[in-house]
């Protein structure tokens, strides 16, 4: 056999040899395998820079290079050495067809295996399956796509060689617009080279540059099915396969599946709890495959792919995607259609305030067509606390129901008896005639009703979907009077409601713990049987709380994340958001302050809206508030939330919020929270209301010993005392502010330790185990606790105040 000869490795960019740096993460992987002599496997997208990588990181060395796309197994055939050789086989994302693969993968093991040479191969995509068997019997070391990221120092180093200076924060833009990506930068260098502004137009012609790139270099040199394929699926976020089906209309989307995930590293997929993968085609590609269809198919042709992707959305129950696939396709009829239907819903489980702008855009003859579209605007009106719309609505309905006859009155009666019920500024001091009297219609048939939620999703039904704090003057007796009335009237949502609010209100007054055990049971048993989740959430917090209040947290966690997996399978995203803010008020008993700065992050913004239907995870915002001393936005938020408890009758939060404004005005000095301590304390106490107070332990023991407060039960004082102090006792760091090191979590630090030493983002994330998008969200976080915008400033701003 004749010695093959050594080939030069070609560069597909053509990148200037002296205006490249080695990515730190990839050299150093690089670097190891060379030592070990151990077969080496790079991939990413294609621009990421694995080519230019091995070309200088080989150097002048001779070595067998090969792309995959032209690769005949025979040239494989390399003869035994007595010196060391190197191959490289690129591009093996080309190798399409079985027979080929299996004939190359016998090569590529006899060459893993040989002592005489070192093997690089290069591909597009993760470990491919079918080069799987060589992995693990010679194992492999992966150079991810991540590892070719340039760090911001590479990135100010790569465009000091194109002789480029920038202030810092134009580096700080270039990160964000690059994302450290190879390909991306040379662009941009060659942009400001040129002596171009870098501004938000020459961002948005870069962009369109890369996508062009990506089109003639990546989506051009695939079969046209594929093409086609992710074209059509790219139209949506995320899909699974019976999304892809439905929008596509083929029966074969798994094999397309497999073969888009051979062809590179720009789809991820995470599985469901119910086993059920769900695929996200990378946003780059996403958006230039959305501009690359709009300019390939017909306007009916991508619009039909639109609505096929809104019927699915609406046969799935996932009313908000529907709608935004309709608006595309310009589809009015199925968006009226959608919101009449979400009309129908209750304000826990229906899109009300999601769908907001698609409502109040709709003419007003437009919702005069259907009762459902009238009572849906005056309970929206009411949730966005435009109160005389809500009964401005709620008149014209009782008018328009005065005209109808037959069917159409029944429904129109139907929806005024809902909203009688569930309008929240209606309150509950007349709720139990208007049951009483909505049972009656019921049993004769003279009305249907809407499903309702007496929970709101909430851990709770004394504060939950509206205040009862006034029945619980006379819980037994209101429960025994129209206990099975209520049930029958709300349905499924019934179920196991009379034991529970019983429990509820006994332990809340600080009742006996063996009888609110055993309503709690039973309750939890109907709500299983045939009941909603909504009620079995309400057991569990009634569950949890006893566990906090017998100083056994570990218990009460426990019991949270077993109900969490439950949740899960459920899907109940709403409710999913209310349990884990009660786990995070469970968590701050046991001190756990990086998880609750954590969920800062995605708790809600209420500097941007105020959406009361997230009144429960305000509340918890204000205690982790508190904890941070960050005591100004706490006396904010609570402001609001105390004018919308007053304008909806909420007298639970009310106390509630007036409560922690007590604790956050005596943290500041404000010698008012004397004042709202007392008023939280004369309502609390006309209700026998202890558990309110006394949940909050060592963040008011010291207040209830300074106060001059008069109480008119001195039975209760001394029940609020005892137990305020012992629940002090159990959690002496319940809300305690925490120092400023504390405030940053054990990988918030560490983070910025490793940045201190140079490492990127991808090497961090290799380092402390975390995934890429975690250190990003701790970079986001530091950078506002340390009133900074770029890696470098947090670095030296945490220097200063002796953090690292």
């Amino acid at each position: 056999m004749k010695e093959k000869k050594m080939k030069p490795l070609e560069s597909r960019l053509h990148t200037e040899e002296e205006f490249y740096v080695r990515p730190r993460i990839a050299n150093k992987k690089m670097k190891s395998a060379q030592t070990m002599f151990q077969t080496v496997y790079l991939y990413g997208i294609s621009g990421c820079g694995k080519t230019a990588f091995i070309r200088d990181f080989l150097g002048k060395r001779k070595y067998y290079y090969y792309s995959a796309e032209q690769l005949k197994a025979e040239e494989l055939d390399i003869e035994l050495s007595e010196k060391q050789l190197i191959v490289v086989i690129d591009d093996l994302h080309q190798l399409r067809t079985d027979e080929l693969r299996e004939t190359i993968i016998k090569k590529i093991e006899i060459l893993a295996r040989r002592p005489d040479v070192w093997l690089i191969l290069s591909g597009r995509s993760r470990m491919p399956a079918w080069l799987l068997s060589v992995y693990y019997s010679k194992v492999f070391i992966v150079i991810e796509e991540g590892d070719f990221v340039l760090s911001e120092t590479e990135m100010m180093q790569y465009l000091n060689l194109w002789g480029l200076t920038l202030a810092e924060e134009d580096y700080r833009k270039v990160a964000e617009v690059t994302k450290g990506v190879g390909v991306v930068m040379r662009l941009l260098a060659m942009e400001l080279s040129a002596g171009r502004p870098f501004d938000t137009n020459q961002i948005e012609r870069m962009r369109n540059d890369f996508w062009d790139y990506l089109g003639s270099h990546v989506y051009d040199q695939w079969e046209v099915e594929i093409q086609e394929f992710l074209l059509q699926v790219c139209i949506v976020e995320e899909f699974d396969k019976h999304l892809a089906e439905m929008i596509t209309g083929r029966s074969d989307v798994e094999r397309m599946i497999g073969i888009a995930e051979q062809l590179g590293n720009f789809m991820k997929f995470k599985e469901t709890a119910g086993g059920k993968r769900i695929y996200e085609i990378r946003l780059a590609m996403r958006r230039s495959m959305r501009r690359r269809l709009l300019r390939t198919y017909q306007k009916e042709r991508w619009e039909r792919l639109y609505y096929n992707a809104g019927l699915y959305y609406e046969m799935q129950g996932d009313t908000p995607n529907a709608l935004k696939m309709y608006e595309v396709c310009n589809d009015t009829e199925r968006i009226a259609g959608l919101l009449i239907s979400n009309a129908r819903e209750n304000p826990a489980s229906g899109y009300y305030y999601e769908l907001r702008q698609y409502y109040l855009s709709l003419p007003e003859e437009k919702i005069r067509e259907s009762v459902e579209l009238m009572a849906g605007m005056s309970m929206l009106q009411a949730m966005l606390l435009n109160i005389e719309e809500s009964e401005h609505w709620y008149e014209e309905l009782k008018q328009l129901e005065g005209h109808l006859s037959g069917s159409a009155r029944k429904a129109a009666k139907g929806q005024l008896v809902y909203l009688d019920i569930a309008l929240p500024q209606r309150g509950s001091s007349t709720l139990i005639d208007i049951l009483k009297n909505a049972g009656s219609l019921l049993m004769n048939r003279n009305i249907s009703l809407p499903e309702f939620s007496v929970t709101s999703n909430l851990p709770s039904q004394l504060n939950g979907g509206k205040d009862f704090c006034e029945w619980s003057r006379r819980d037994k007796e209101i429960a025994y009077s129209i206990g099975r009335v209520l049930e029958f009237t709300l349905g499924k949502y019934g179920k196991g409601l009379l034991n529970l609010a019983v429990a509820e209100s006994f332990l809340e007054k600080g009742e006996d713990s063996y009888e609110i055990v055993n309503l709690t049971n039973k309750g939890m048993m109907q709500a299983q049987a045939g009941g909603k989740i909504e009620q079995c959430f309400v057991a569990t917090g009634i569950f949890a709380w006893l566990h906090i209040i017998n100083d056994h947290a570990e218990d009460a966690r426990e019991i949270l994340l077993n109900f969490h997996k439950k949740a899960e399978i459920e899907g109940n995203a709403k409710l999913l958001s209310n349990l884990e803010a009660l786990q995070i008020r469970i968590g701050l008993y046991q001190g756990k302050i990086a998880e609750a700065l954590e969920w800062m992050g995605l708790a809600p913004k209420e500097e941007l809206e105020f959406a009361n239907m997230e009144r429960f995870r305000y509340l918890t915002k204000v205690r982790v508030y508190l904890l941070m001393g960050r005591y100004e936005k706490a006396v904010n938020l609570l402001q609001r939330i105390l004018y919308y408890a007053d304008v909806m009758h909420r007298t639970y939060i009310t106390m509630e919020a007036r409560l922690l404004l007590a604790i956050t005005q005596y943290r500041m000095g404000d010698g008012k929270w004397e004042e709202n301590l007392q008023k939280a304390l004369t309502q609390a106490e006309s209700y026998h209301f202890v558990r309110l107070i006394s949940r909050e332990g060592a963040a008011v023991n010291r207040m209830l010993k300074e106060t001059t407060w008069k109480c008119k039960n001195p039975s209760y004082l001394k029940s609020v005392l005892t137990e305020t102090e012992k629940i002090a006792l159990a959690y002496p760091g319940y809300l305690k502010q925490v120092t400023e090191e504390a405030s940053f979590s054990e990988n918030a630090l560490k983070i910025l330790k490793l940045q201190a030493e140079g490492l990127s983002t991808t090497e961090i994330a290799g380092e402390l185990g975390l995934k890429v998008e975690n250190v990003k969200y701790h970079n986001k976080q530091n950078f506002k606790k340390l009133g900074v915008n770029s890696k470098t400033a947090a670095v030296t701003e945490a220097r200063k105040r002796k953090l690292i």
